[in-house]
């Protein structure tokens, strides 16, 4: 076994959850929801839109 330790003055993000933030002030921050996966040239083309 081992005696070294490590410390740190500042705690790991994991350990301290982030601040609640509203969620119509994260729409003004970052904007609407965005796909993952942006429509193909025939789904723009046609209208359809991904499921």
């Amino acid at each position: 076994m081992s005696s070294v330790s490590f410390r740190s003055s500042r705690p790991d993000g994991w350990v301290q959850p982030r601040p609640y933030s509203d969620a119509s002030y994260r729409m003004m921050k970052y904007g609407k929801i965005q796909p993952m996966e942006k429509p193909g040239l025939m789904a723009r083309f046609f209208g359809r839109r991904s499921a």
